[in-house]
């Protein structure tokens, strides 16, 4: 018998560098990104991006933020222009091309070169709760017999 399919999904994290400066800091670029990514790999956004500047205590830390709410969960960005810096989070409980993104983001900001981490979330999430049940109860009796 075939393992039921679990997980939650799949959480992309990139820490991009040498990044341009001018489009770290535009709230257009920012918007644009958070608009189109969702589209692009196929996600489903239920709410329009919403970007806005920070300025923190420390002065070089100032940057912009945005996000979008995707029905399969989130995309969200953060910018430290004076470190020609961003992160970027994708997260979505449904399967994407996350190397598309990744170039996505690479392009459009003109990293020059990036670290990417791939997270399987929610690794005990069942997926086909009643194909689990039968699984476990399945097991349980083995375990006794």
């Amino acid at each position: 018998m075939k393992k039921p399919e679990v997980g939650f999904g799949l959480h992309l994290t990139l820490d991009g560098y040498g990044g341009s400066y001018e489009r770290l800091t535009n709230l257009d670029v920012i918007y644009q990104f958070l608009d189109t990514c969702p589209d692009m790999i196929h996600m489903t956004k239920i709410m329009p991006p919403y970007v806005f500047k920070y300025h923190g205590k420390v002065p070089e830390d100032w940057g912009v933020s945005g996000f979008v709410l995707i029905a399969e969960s989130h995309i969200s960005i953060h910018t430290f222009p004076d470190r020609n810096y961003l992160s970027l989070d994708v997260f979505s409980c449904k399967d994407f091309d996350y190397q598309q993104a990744v170039d996505y983001v690479t392009e459009l900001f003109g990293l020059t070169h990036h670290e990417i981490n791939l997270l399987d979330r929610g690794l005990e999430f069942p997926r086909e709760v009643r194909t689990v049940e039968h699984i476990l109860r399945q097991e349980r009796e083995q375990m006794r017999g």
